[in-house]
């Protein structure tokens, strides 16, 4: 919105003609129609009597912007804020090793909840995954949201060295899930196996990403 529209619509909020509002300025009707029209702008020493007029700020009248919208805007701004890769690997380090903590807490409870308090594994199954799917959405949510940056030649093979890691892990797991479910036919709860196995995939990340921090130091 330009400034002509800008004026024009204040003066039709006040219910002002243009020749009210020329009297209360001191200048003419045709000087207040080129101002609407945008063939001219106001005076310096008109714009604060214009303000006190339609009882705004200078800004809103210039820009058209109301303090609040502004204040919005300046919010937005600074939530875009473009973090640097040291900062995204810090946060991301520190997602991660709570999401870790959170994870083992919810092992654990599920472990004694069944083994020592005698709680309905249904039961003590649903709080489990409740927690684990909360604090996954938690990891998922982060890795969505960070800006992504161009990968060097080493953080390239680390990457590829994680992923091998993850798979030899994950195979493991998964021999180990048949294992202990066909001698214990325990199935309603050996499933929790590849919690643990994501667990220590998350750990492994952890790791890498401490020793990174530990080079930049250095």
């Amino acid at each position: 919105m330009n400034f002509g529209e800008k004026l024009f619509e204040l003066r039709k909020a006040k219910n002002l003609s243009q020749e009210e509002v020329a009297e209360k300025l001191n200048v003419t009707r045709q000087t207040v129609s080129k101002w609407e029209t945008n063939q001219s702008t106001p005076d310096f020493d008109k714009i604060v009597p214009l303000c006190e007029l339609f009882e705004i700020g200078t800004e809103e009248l210039l820009t058209g912007k109301k303090p609040e919208e502004k204040k919005v805007f300046d919010e937005a701004k600074e939530e875009e804020k473009v973090l640097t890769k040291e900062e995204v690997r810090r946060k991301s380090a520190e997602v991660v090793s709570t999401s870790i903590f959170i994870y083992l807490l919810a092992v654990a409870g599920f472990i004694v909840a069944v083994a020592f308090l005698w709680i309905d594994p249904i039961i003590a199954s649903a709080v489990f995954l409740v927690v684990v799917g909360f604090t996954t959405a938690r990891l998922v949510r982060h890795y969505m949201s960070i800006p992504k940056f161009e990968k060097t030649k080493k953080e390239m093979r680390e990457v590829e060295i994680f992923k091998q890691i993850n798979g030899i892990v994950g195979a493991f797991c998964t021999i180990v899930y048949f294992i202990v479910s066909f001698t214990t036919m325990a199935w309603h709860i050996t499933w929790i196996i590849f919690i643990i196995n994501g667990l220590i995939c998350q750990i492994i990340k952890l790791l890498f990403m401490l020793k990174e921090d530990k080079e930049d130091e250095k």
